[in-house]
């Protein structure tokens, strides 16, 4: 088995960040550890499933109709090396905080077939900030004017 193969297998198979792909309908055709782990479905119930899995409600028709771009020209408006942040659903219903970064997925011919996400759980951090936000802006507010 060669390196390269060893290694596309542990990375796949991590537990620390969410590896999702979707073909180019929408649907997961790949789930690794780390997005049962995020997100809380096993790889039995997100396969076949649509991305509306984890898409909150109220962000499906922005998230679709950038997908659907994407899909049908090739081009995302996100750099290589750009790392997103959006609100994620879990099965349990609670919303969390992800940040990610995206692969077009491309078929011999270069023509779009699906894309791949690399997601992880920020929600801690965001939360920290958040607060941390709050509490400046509270003490803006408390302090006299110089």
């Amino acid at each position: 088995m060669s390196l390269s193969t060893v290694l596309a297998e542990a990375v796949l198979s991590a537990r620390a960040d969410a590896i999702v792909a979707a073909d180019a309908k929408g649907i997961v055709r790949f789930w690794n550890p780390g997005a049962e782990r995020i997100f809380g479905y096993s790889r039995d119930e997100a396969l076949g499933q649509s991305l509306d899995l984890i898409v909150p409600h109220r962000l499906r028709q922005r998230h679709w109709d950038g997908f659907f771009q994407v899909m049908a020209t090739g081009q995302s408006r996100y750099g290589d090396s750009d790392v997103l942040a959006v609100p994620a659903l879990r099965k349990d219903g609670t919303t969390i905080s992800v940040e990610f970064t995206i692969a077009l997925l491309r078929d011999q011919a270069g023509a779009p077939i699906g894309i791949a996400a690399i997601m992880r759980d920020v929600t801690k951090r965001f939360e920290e900030t958040r607060a941390l936000r709050r509490w400046l802006a509270d003490a803006e507010k408390r302090s006299p004017p110089e």
